[in-house]
């Protein structure tokens, strides 16, 4: 792996070189020798451009790339039906292809890490080497209280772990608990042992509807599904909750003492109208720390970070009727740095020594004409169109809006969509 100089990109507003070495951050500042540079490097002229860290989806279902309208204009217990129909009919090679077109949409708006919550691990694994791209990939616990499936699924994932440990160490493996709808209270308990006994991050979906804190206080004695989870131990610093939308106080105080992730996925909430109240501001003054996601697209039809970053914000101050929820530093936080404290990954921040997982965006239009800030056009003027490179893990994966092999994948997932019709 080469060395890649940044010169005069502007960090904060500042013209800065960044020096890159494998695949780190090894120097910046204001003027870097040329001529001390490791042999071979690339130099590479940035004036126009800013830097900034690349965007973490903390919860998403790649696989779902093809899944976009299957279920539009319905309840979320409806949609949920029709997605699982559609998902009896998949296969490796659908998942495959289908991670490989959702890995180029994340390059194309600017999203360098994925947390996925998915099915076929191997393939979506092999789809984000191909496009460079460093993933989180959890194995999905789901056997819908059924005693067989539940022993299946306990020794497959046990098989999955051992398998990922020969794969590269840009991909995390992770243990994804469905819900606690549809995950029996005995396998959650065992992958939970499983996970904390091999240091694995645990993704969960939990509170995302109203329904779902309904049924869980109907099924245990008046407690809530945060309430639930804490009474099993299931929650820590190393659960990573998306969706947590219907909270009480004491959800939330429960939340914030075990320090778990919460993940807004404001898009897909929005759309199947789960709800819109994320307590943003509650769970960040508990002690939680909060990330955000796109979800799948069969429910936010997109997998556009910088979409999810505007959106989570205009919410949060409408419902509020507080303009100065959600300021600048927070929500850019949100979608960077938050979630490599949440991963244990050095990521997220442009630093000496941090990963080098960048985003170069072209200010060189009329989004950025403005006496505001960078971070202000950015997320509330620009469109994910203005992320015109991409370095991830040390290398670029795009330049100039050019992904290598994009029309070859697009031309696969059309394939592959024609049989899963």
């Amino acid at each position: 792996m080469g060395s890649i100089l940044l010169k005069n990109i502007a960090v904060e507003g500042v013209a800065t070189d960044i020096l890159i070495e494998g695949n780190l951050i090894s120097k910046i500042d204001a003027a870097i020798d040329e001529s001390a540079l490791p042999h071979g490097t690339e130099i590479v002229e940035c004036t126009g451009k800013a830097v900034l860290p690349g965007l973490v989806n903390m919860h998403t279902h790649a696989g779902m790339s093809m899944m976009r309208g299957v279920g539009e204009d319905i309840a979320f217990h409806e949609w949920i039906d029709r997605i699982w129909k559609v998902e009896s009919r998949i296969d490796e090679e659908y998942v495959y292809h289908a991670t490989r077109l959702a890995c180029l949409e994340m390059i194309k708006t600017g999203t360098t890490t994925f947390n996925d919550h998915y099915w076929h691990m191997p393939m979506a694994h092999k789809a984000a080497v191909e496009m460079g791209l460093r993933p989180v990939l959890a194995y999905v616990i789901c056997d819908r209280n059924d005693p067989e499936e539940s022993e299946r699924q306990k020794l497959q994932c046990s098989q999955m772990y051992d398998e990922a440990m020969t794969w590269n160490d840009m991909t995390q493996f992770a243990i994804a608990i469905h819900a606690i709808y549809s995950v029996s209270e005995p396998l959650m308990l065992w992958a939970v042992d499983f996970a904390r006994e091999r240091g694995l991050k645990i993704h969960i979906h939990l509170s995302e509807t109203r329904k779902e804190i309904e049924d869980c206080k109907a099924q245990h004695g008046g407690l809530s599904p945060v309430e639930y989870l804490d009474r099993l131990g299931v929650l820590g610093e190393d659960v990573i909750a998306a969706h947590t939308l219907w909270l009480s106080e004491n959800d939330i105080r429960i939340l914030g003492e075990r320090k778990v992730t919460c993940v807004h996925n404001v898009n897909s909430n929005l759309k199947l109208a789960s709800g819109y109240r994320f307590l943003y501001n509650e769970l960040r003054d508990a002690g939680a720390n909060i990330c955000l996601g796109t979800d799948g697209c069969a429910s936010s039809n997109n997998l556009d970070m910088l979409e999810t970053i505007k959106t989570s914000a205009m919410i949060q101050k409408a419902w509020r009727d507080d303009p100065t929820a959600m300021p600048l530093e927070e929500l850019i936080a949100a979608a960077t740095a938050n979630a490599g404290k949440a991963l244990g990954q050095n990521l997220g921040r442009i630093e000496e020594g941090a990963l080098a997982d960048l985003i170069i965006i072209d200010t060189d239009n009329y989004n950025f004409i403005s006496p505001g800030s960078f971070l202000a056009n950015f997320i509330y003027s620009a469109h994910s169109d203005c992320v015109d490179s991409m370095i991830c893990n040390g290398r670029f994966v795009m330049r100039e809006r050019v992904v290598e092999g994009e029309k070859e994948i697009l031309e696969q997932a059309r394939k592959v969509m024609t049989k899963l019709i």
